[in-house]
């Protein structure tokens, strides 16, 4: 078994959910999840099928975010991606694990993502993520004001 890195492009100004399911529908399933989550969300999905002709699937309703690049890199079966803009992912994830082929959900981050993934004979599998950078420190009183200040700011607290 070898273990190896994989760096996630996420573009400037999006999100990605890097997720797990287990049947050749999940990349439709997870289109119509997501259409009907957010009006203003725009997306890319990539799935690597894991059986069969084991092709990248792919759709969308943004062309430039329907991208296979991540999926590529990854390989790894059965894993999806979702590289979207115009909503958070909490705008998506309760609707999105509840996709019926839907295992686990990964990483759902604007940060930089690294996937680590074991090579084995028979194939690859996600063993972790490197969401982002280490912690720094702890949040003082000033912190805490700022986070609270900024959650009531976009919206998510009132």
């Amino acid at each position: 078994m070898e273990l190896k890195v994989v760096e996630m492009s996420v573009p400037e100004g999006c999100n990605i959910i890097l997720g797990q399911s287990h049947f050749i529908k999940t990349v439709e399933d997870v289109y119509e999840a997501l259409v009907s989550s957010s009006s203003t969300i725009k997306f890319g999905v990539a799935f690597c099928e894991s059986s069969g002709d084991c092709l990248v699937r792919h759709d969308g309703n943004e062309e430039e975010l329907r991208k296979v690049e991540n999926a590529v890199a990854l390989g790894c079966g059965h894993s999806f991606n979702v590289v979207m803009k115009g909503a958070y992912p909490i705008n998506v994830l309760t609707q999105l694990k509840a996709v019926p082929e839907v295992c686990r959900v990964f990483a759902a981050t604007a940060n930089p993502l690294q996937v680590v993934v074991a090579e084995t004979d028979q194939g690859r599998g996600i063993m972790g993520v490197v969401d982002g950078a280490k912690s720094k420190g702890v949040e003082d009183e000033a912190g805490i004001e700022w986070r609270k200040g900024f959650l009531r700011k976009i919206g998510y607290k009132t």
